[in-house]
C-alpha cells in the first residue's frame, strides 16, 4: 500500500491536511527504550508551520498524542500509534482549485486518478502536512539510534543559489549540529543562512517560490555490510522513503552526480587500518557500496523543488467548463519548503536506518538482550 513503508520495522501514515488528525502507525520498535516526549516535540518544532518568517503563516502546534505503544515511558513491544490534531486550517480558500488545479500540484493527476472526489483542501493527502507523521516515527527512531551511539544531522546546503559549508563526509562534528539548530535556517555558515533568508523573503515579495538541496549525514558505529544488494539496498530504501516527501525531485549519495565527472582513481574510496579496523580513507561513496553499509558516515542529499503554490497568475485550466483558465493562488504557503524539510531528512535517514539494523540483527529486539 502506499501508505505503508518498512521491513522489520514498519510506518503506516494516514489523515488529510485538514482532516481532523493525522498520524501514524510504527510496528516492530524493539522494546524498552524510553521516549523523551519533550525532546520528540522539540524535534517537531524544528518541521512545524508559522515558525519562521520563511515558512506559511500558518500556526499548528505539532503536539503528538501517542495512543499506545508505550508503557512506563517506554516501548512496550505493541504497535505505537500517535496522532496529530490539524486546529488551524481555512479550507475555503482552496474552494477554485478543485475545478483549476494548481500548476507543479497533484491536483490534477488526484483529481483523474479519484474521479473527482479527492480532497483538495490543503493538498488532502497529498499535502506535505503529512511528513509530520514522518517525523514522528524518524523522531523515535533518532532517540533509539543516539542511545546507540549514532547521530543523524541535516542541513539547508542550498537554497536559492546560496551554499552552505557541506557536513564533514568522514566523522561527527558537534559544532556543526549546534551551528544548525542554532541559526536563523539551519546551516553551519551563519553568513549563508542570513543571505538565504533574505532571497527566501524577495521571492515571497514577489509572489514567487525558491528551492534547494538538503544534506543529511548518520554518523556512528554503523557497522558495514548492514542492508541488501540489487533492489534492497540502503541507498533504495532511504531514496524511496525520501520520495514520499512531496517536493523532492531528486536524491544522490556521496559525491552523487559529481563522480560521473571523475576518474576511477579519484572516485574510490581507498581502505586503511584505523584503530585496528578497517575503515575508508575517503567517502565518495557516501558510506554505501552494493547496496550496504561501508562503516563509514551514511552521506546523502536530496533535492527540493520550489513550493507550486505561488501567488503569481499561472496558466491552467477549468476542468468544469474545458476552457483555459488564469490562476494566483491564495491562502498561507512557504515560499520555501527547504527550511522544515531538513528535520524530515533526518526522520527519513533514522528510520530507514534502524529499520535495517533491526533488518540485519544488529540491535535487539529488547533492549538488554545479547
Amino acid at each position: 500500500m502506499a501508505n505503508l513503508f518498512g521491513s522489520a520495522l514498519t510506518l503506516a501514515v494516514f489523515g488529510q491536511s485538514h482532516a481532523p488528525a493525522i498520524g501514524c502507525t510504527i510496528e516492530g520498535l524493539p522494546a524498552g527504550y524510553t521516549v523523551d516526549e519533550e525532546q520528540l516535540q522539540r524535534f517537531l518544532d524544528r518541521r512545524a508551520p508559522g515558525n519562521n518568517p520563511t515558512a506559511t503563516a500558518r500556526k499548528e502546534a505539532d503536539k503528538p498524542e501517542i495512543l499506545c505503544g508505550i508503557a512506563n515511558g517506554v516501548t512496550c513491544g505493541a504497535p505505537l500509534t500517535a496522532i496529530i490534531r490539524n486546529t488551524n486550517t481555512r479550507s475555503h480558500d482552496y474552494d477554485e482549485l478543485r475545478r483549476i488545479p494548481r500548476p507543479g500540484h497533484a491536483d490534477y493527476p488526484a483529481y483523474v486518478r479519484y474521479g473527482g472526489h479527492n480532497d483538495i483542501a490543503g493538498g488532502g493527502q497529498f499535502s506535505g502536512r503529512l511528513t509530520a507523521p514522518i517525523c514522528i516515527a524518524g523522531g523515535i527512531a533518532k532517540q533509539i539510534l543516539e542511545k546507540l551511539g549514532i547521530h543523524v544531522i541535516a542541513h539547508a546546503q542550498r537554497i536559492a543559489c546560496v551554499d552552505d559549508t557541506p557536513l564533514d563526509p568522514m566523522a561527527y562534528r558537534s559544532e556543526q549540529e549546534h551551528a544548525i539548530l542554532s541559526n536563523a535556517l539551519p546551516c553551519i555558515d551563519g553568513r549563508a543562512a542570513t543571505l538565504m533568508q533574505e532571497n527566501i523573503l524577495a521571492a515571497r515579495s514577489e509572489g514567487d517560490s525558491v528551492g534547494g538541496i538538503v544534506e543529511c549525514a548518520a554518523y556512528g558505529p554503523v557497522p558495514a555490510g548492514i542492508g541488501e544488494p540489487m533492489f534492497g539496498g540502503i541507498e533504495n530504501r532511504i531514496a524511496q522513503m525520501a520520495f514520499g516527501i512531496p517536493a523532492v525531485k531528486g536524491v544522490e549519495f556521496g559525491a552523487g552526480f559529481g563522480s560521473a565527472d571523475l576518474k576511477g582513481s579519484e572516485n574510490n574510496d581507498p581502505y586503511g587500518m584505523r584503530d585496528s579496523r578497517v575503515t575508508t580513507l575517503s567517502n565518495n561513496a557516501g558510506g554505501c557500496a552494493g547496496g550496504m553499509t561501508t562503516g563509514a558516515p551514511i552521506v546523502w542529499r536530496m533535492a527540493v523543488k520550489p513550493t507550486p503554490s505561488i501567488a503569481r497568475p499561472q496558466q491552467s485550466v477549468d476542468l468544469s467548463s474545458g476552457s483555459n483558465a488564469e490562476l494566483a493562488v491564495r491562502g498561507r504557503h512557504d515560499p520555501c519548503i527547504v527550511p522544515r524539510a531538513v528535520p524530515v531528512s533526518e526522520a527519513v535517514c533514522a528510520f530507514v536506518l534502524l529499520d535495517a539494523l533491526l533488518q540485519d540483527g544488529a540491535v535487539p529486539r529488547v533492549l538488554g538482550e545479547a
